[in-house]
């Protein structure tokens, strides 16, 4: 919709035009009626509008004065004169000042200011028209220059420098110059938590276009012009030049710049990146290795928190067994999920980000261990309702191996567990008695002993007869039956994820006779624990 402004000291004048058009019709708004250019200058440095018809000789600002002073600040302004002058000198300067209409007053009807607004329009139309294609070709010409780029710089990295005068034309087409003395320090700039940015946007294609934009302008604003390269979905090289004769500290001058890029990111986007500092590359060959390099620096991105701006490094990574620790996660984790508390799922959860953040494990080897112990317990707690996971075993594994630092796993796990208790306490809440399900919660708690049916009642302070009866009709076993049934579940996951002896099981789960613990195993499963394990192994 495009406004108009209409300036004429004549009050009734102004009142009949606003009055006679019909300004909806024409798909246009009145801004403003003005009785002088000064009030009218001063409402368009406040919105500038598309349409302006004024009045000639007015008090503190004349109507040619406001038309220079207004398509100077917008050059594309349509502008009309309604006065009572026709002398050829007003013509004249009208003419100057690209005014496209000069309408007499005397002579005037609303239907040739209908008409004349009417031709504003189709003209206004036609050039958003023309704009819209000029920026339409001006992205595709932009776009495909950026991928020629990625082309380029992944051509680099991946197969071997043949050519080398080839190589430098192509590279200066893109900015990158190496025969002037200049040198390039590479940067490797990282999407922090791009699953929550996907979630945001929707389409990879904006967010990739917004971010660009972004940097662009950034980029554009250095006096010593970096180039910008996009690399896949999530990563962007930065190529910052340097002199050999400027006295400068490169590193210094490289972090202030993806500092603003990271500042404008976060200001317009709300995206976070972090930032990985390569080596000075003085040729081709040194560019390929320190591209490569930084490629390759997944370690020390793992563990870098949001937002982090390093030099790259070299991380060592812990040589003890990760798995060492998985009976004792496991079980934590379980307790924290058949208790249901949301509350203890941020400290349980950082607490053992934390310990592997300090004990710096590789990462695929963190992966692997956060999944097994994820769908351990979908297996294990799901069943008994005491946690609902809405994710398939392949999104799991999908979600997992697409996290690229220990800070985005830590978030992904806290909404993870909480989501699933959630769901969990709704689909509770629609089922089994309360009674039951904090006599099952107990017995879950306290499989490492004997547990009787005198003891659960107490819990509850229920009669024994009552809970008894109560407990088989809501779960379809006698309480005995579901103890046992939960010891021997227990007891295959120990087999499973551990080396401790028959022996050491039997007393984790407060049997003290091995061989009825053994022949308890074997009726529930059809093998000895000894033969569970051992087919397990094969």
């Amino acid at each position: 919709m495009y406004k108009v402004m209409l300036v004429d000291d004549d009050y009734p004048v102004l009142e009949l035009l606003s009055e006679a058009i019909n300004w909806s019709d024409l798909d246009m708004q009145l801004q403003g009626g003005y009785e002088n250019g000064a009030s009218a200058f001063e409402a368009a440095l406040r919105e500038m509008p598309d349409i302006l018809i004024t009045d000639i000789g007015m008090p503190k600002m004349d109507g040619l004065e406001l038309i220079q002073r207004m398509k100077k600040r917008k050059p594309g302004l349509r502008a009309a004169i309604l006065s009572c002058h026709s002398e050829f000198h007003y013509a004249q300067k009208a003419l100057k000042l690209h005014v496209q209409d000069y309408l007499l007053k005397d002579t005037l009807n609303p239907a040739d200011l209908h008409k004349l607004l009417l031709q504003f329009k189709e003209s206004l139309d036609r050039e958003r028209t023309v704009n819209l294609q000029r920026l339409q070709l001006e992205t595709l010409v932009d776009r495909n220059k950026e991928i020629m780029k990625e082309k380029f710089i992944r051509a680099t990295i991946q197969q071997p420098i043949v050519n080398l005068d080839q190589w430098k034309a192509e590279a200066e087409s893109f900015g990158l110059l190496f025969d002037d003395g200049t040198a390039y320090l590479p940067v490797l700039g990282m999407i922090d938590s791009f699953r929550s940015v996907q979630q945001r946007f929707m389409a990879d294609d904006i967010i990739r276009f917004a971010i660009d934009n972004v940097i662009g302008e950034v980029i554009n604003g250095d006096h010593l012009k970096a180039v910008a390269v996009t690399y896949g979905m999530k990563e962007t090289f930065f190529l910052k030049p340097f002199h050999h004769n400027l006295r400068v500290n490169p590193f210094e001058e490289a972090t202030n710049l993806v500092r603003r890029v990271q500042n404008a990111l976060r200001r317009s986007l709300k995206i976070s990146m972090s930032f990985i500092l390569g080596e000075f590359c003085r040729n081709p060959d040194e560019l390929k290795r320190g591209l490569t390099d930084l490629l390759s620096s997944t370690g020390q991105r793992f563990y870098m928190e949001k937002g982090a701006i390093e030099k790259k490094r070299h991380v060592s990574f812990a040589e003890k067994d990760l798995f060492t620790w998985y009976e004792q996660a496991s079980r934590e984790f379980r307790v924290m999920l058949i208790e249901k508390n949301s509350d203890t799922v941020v400290p349980t959860v950082s607490r053992w980000m934390t310990f592997l953040h300090e004990k710096s494990f590789p990462p695929e080897t963190v992966k692997d261990w956060v999944l097994k112990l994820l769908l351990d317990l979908k297996l294990k707690l799901q069943s008994l309702q005491y946690f609902r996971s809405t994710y398939t075993v392949d999104i799991l594994h999908k979600e997992i191996l697409e996290i690229d630092s220990l800070t985005e796993l830590t978030d992904w796990l806290i909404s993870y567990f909480q989501s699933g208790i959630s769901v969990a306490e709704k689909i509770l809440g629609q089922s089994k008695r309360e009674e039951v399900l904090d006599a099952c919660k107990y017995i879950s708690l306290h499989l490492d002993r004997k547990i009787s049916l005198e003891e659960v009642a107490g819990h509850l302070y229920l009669n024994p007869s009552y809970f008894s009866r109560l407990f088989k009709k809501e779960t379809g076993e006698t309480f005995i039956e579901y103890v046992t049934r939960m010891k021997m579940n227990r007891a295959k996951e120990l087999l499973d994820q551990t080396s401790y002896s028959v022996g050491k099981i039997c007393e984790m789960l407060g049997y003290d006779n091995q061989s009825y613990f053994i022949k308890m195993f074997k009726s529930h499963t059809g093998l000895t624990p000894v033969e569970y394990r051992s087919q397990k192994i094969s």
